[in-house]
């Protein structure tokens, strides 16, 4: 029996540990000298121990027997699959799921940061490397990561990761460097992406700092528990779902939706409790502008509606998403395990079969599996035979 049991369940959110070299061999050679690999390094005594444990697991079946007894238990680099594509089909084995979308952890940043030729270089790597990653498994499912700072760049990029096989376009959550990411210079990427019929998505790490680090500054320091790919404590939780409700909001207020209305995206590990009041928040605030803003009275549908055609959220393990689902609509929240991060914890999948008591077997099945193949729909997953499909 499988983790999965009798459900049918694509995972909207996992990770690659990436090794120091992960983009040695696809990055621009003029640019691989210029990458920041300082972090990296200082995590040489971590990879160095975690190379060796898998190096164990190859070799003695009785070690690699317990690295599956503990498949959810090890995290990071210690977990199976977390750098091994081979050990990465045998966990997908094990969790029975149908196929997982798999985000960078560390790679983005070595290159990350205002020098535009080495970000774009980097992200062009980072992307040849998540497919190299996912290549020997249908289920295995890349993301690309597309700055859009720069509008001639951008969809550039996008095409050479969308013909390359990447399922979704992570861009970050931020103004598009001085531009609005709604502005006519950006629509072409947009365009593109629509019209290649995959999807956008957002991730935390992706609006850059979470909130003020003088928040922080209270004498009573705390560590980030988790340990995990984003250094995310209590106060940085308030403030995780700021960067991506603002964002999509402005794509909707903007009217994006309408000028490209094939466009999916998703929202992924931020939560999705906020969405509650947030698409009434959305609402609330075109009621109370559109006398004075031109942009709000050309929309065509609500706010909210917008939001129900076009966007899916990822709860975290925990979140009353039963009661979500009554509260807004059964189409919006997908299923994520964060693996092998250790913010998606032990038993993600009890925690939410706890929290769907409520939901009815078509709603949970809409949960686990359809409404990420409905965000996946037009993806061709970029490998001969592969449909996700019940």
């Amino acid at each position: 029996m499988t983790y999965a049991g009798q459900r049918t369940i694509l995972d909207a959110d996992s990770h690659v540990m990436e090794l120091a070299d992960f983009l040695d061999d696809f990055i621009d050679p003029a640019q691989r000298d210029r990458l920041r690999r300082r972090e990296m390094e200082a995590l040489a005594p971590v990879l160095g121990d975690a190379l060796a444990t898998a190096d164990a697991r190859r070799s003695d079946p009785t070690k690699a027997a317990l690295a599956e007894e503990r498949l959810l238990t090890d995290k990071g680099w210690h977990a199976m699959g977390g750098f091994d594509p081979t050990e990465r089909s045998r966990v997908l084995d094990l969790l029975g799921f149908r196929g997982q979308l798999v985000f960078a952890t560390f790679a983005t940043n070595m290159f990350a940061g205002r020098d535009v030729d080495r970000l774009y270089a980097g992200a062009s790597a980072q992307n040849r490397a998540m497919v190299e990653f996912c290549s020997g498994d249908e289920r295995l499912l890349a993301v690309a990561y597309v700055p859009l700072v720069d509008p001639l760049r951008a969809p550039a990029l996008a095409t050479e990761a969308i013909e390359a096989g990447c399922a979704a376009i992570m861009v970050p959550s931020t103004a598009a460097g001085s531009l609005a990411p709604t502005h006519p210079d950006l629509d072409p990427f947009w365009d593109l992406v629509a019209e290649a019929d995959v999807p956008f998505v957002l991730h935390v790490g992706g609006g850059g700092r979470l909130l003020d680090p003088a928040f922080h500054n209270n004498d009573m320091p705390v560590t980030d528990h988790l340990g995990g790919g984003e250094n995310v404590r209590s106060k940085d939780f308030l403030a995780i779902h700021h960067s991506p409700e603002l964002f999509l909001g402005a794509l909707i207020f903007d009217g994006l939706f309408d000028r490209f209305p094939k466009l999916r995206g998703g929202c992924i590990e931020q939560g999705a409790g906020w969405v509650v009041s947030w698409i009434r928040h959305l609402d609330y605030g075109q009621r109370a502008f559109r006398r004075t803003e031109e942009p709000l009275r050309r929309l065509e549908h609500k706010p909210s509606d917008y939001v129900r055609r076009h966007l899916k959220f990822t709860p975290f393990p925990g979140e009353p998403v039963g009661w979500m689902i009554e509260q807004t609509a059964p189409e919006l929240f997908m299923f994520s395990t964060d693996y092998p991060h250790p913010e998606g914890g032990r038993d993600p999948l009890a925690k939410f079969e706890e929290a769907l008591t409520s939901a009815t077997p078509a709603d949970q099945d809409r949960f686990y599996f359809r409404n990420m193949e409905e965000l996946l729909s037009g993806h061709d997953r970029g490998k001969a035979g592969h449909e996700v499909t019940s």
